[in-house]
């Protein structure tokens, strides 16, 4: 089991700048792939952006890439997405997943553990 916390969600002007942050306990957080996702009123989660267990390998989904910065850092156990040149569509609840593999994508399937999410809130 690994439970997953995210924090430095917030309200934020049009253009800002935000860093999430998810700590993970549990189990060896080396083990997993960590994920990104957002879920704005009325819509879908989605993919925001990944990474994999070693940190050399990203992703973004296309509406972000360029803004937003994924990292993680094995030794604290968490996982950061710098967020960068904020719209007013970044506005959702952010998600930080975790999935038991060395690769995890864009897909919510591919991810075994969520935290209960932080909101951001971007004003224009």
């Amino acid at each position: 089991q690994v439970q997953l916390v995210e924090s430095g969600g917030g309200l934020v002007q049009a253009g800002g700048s935000l860093r999430l942050s998810c700590a993970a306990s549990g189990r060896t957080f080396s083990n997993y792939a960590m994920g990104w996702f957002r879920q704005a009123p009325g819509k879908e989660r989605e993919f925001v952006a990944a990474i994999s267990w070693s940190g050399r390998n990203t992703y973004y989904a296309d509406s972000v890439k360029g803004r937003f910065t994924i990292s993680r850092d094995n030794a604290k156990n968490t996982v950061y997405l710098q967020m960068n040149s904020l719209k007013s569509d970044d506005t959702a609840v952010y998600y930080c997943a975790a999935g038991a593999k060395p690769y995890a994508g864009r897909t919510i399937n591919e991810y075994d553990y969520w935290g209960q999410g932080t909101q951001v809130t971007v004003s224009s």
